[in-house]
């Protein structure tokens, strides 16, 4: 979705509201898609006292696996966002700013990186996820093991022969 944004610049107060679907079901993150339906995207954009400004919310549903017990499992992501659009840009490194180069802004190309690289770098199922054991590889979440009690650290070894002296 493109939207004309010369007349934000153009004219005071002027405001418009914005609602589209985003499809990023086939975006693969980490081996794996876990956008299961559309990403809803509401929003405005508004010209008050000569600053645009662009704010947003992207909602959607996930279905993925856990990174710890690999168990998968559903949850939503529920973003905002909010920019400031201009004409020109003194520092470079604004990240709050987005320069606009002509007349249109691609909601649709924004919207997009923004839902991505604000996903979690590890999706957990909960936060306390206890995760698989590294020997038998019980899910720990669900039932406990002994493997971890019974097995002692081969670099250990010398300090459990000390103690039992």
């Amino acid at each position: 979705m493109k939207i004309d944004v010369r007349r934000f610049f153009e004219i005071e107060g002027e405001r418009e509201d914005f609602s589209f679907e985003l499809d990023l079901s086939q975006t693969e993150i980490w081996s794996h898609k876990p956008l299961i339906s559309p990403v809803k995207i509401e929003g405005y954009v508004q010209s008050r006292s000569s600053i645009v400004t662009l704010a947003y919310k992207a909602f959607a549903p996930m279905h993925t696996f856990c990174d710890r017990c690999l168990c998968d499992y559903d949850s939503s992501i529920d973003l905002d966002f909010e920019y400031t659009l201009v004409k020109e840009l003194q520092d470079s490194d604004a990240q709050e700013y987005i320069l606009i180069e002509g007349d249109f802004l691609d909601l649709g190309e924004l919207c997009s990186s923004d839902v991505v690289l604000n996903l979690p770098l590890k999706f957990l199922c909960r936060e306390d996820c206890k995760g698989l054991c590294p020997v038998c590889g019980t899910n720990l979440n669900l039932s406990d093991c002994d493997c971890l009690n019974s097995q002692t650290d081969p670099r250990l070894a010398a300090l459990k022969k000390l103690l039992e002296n």
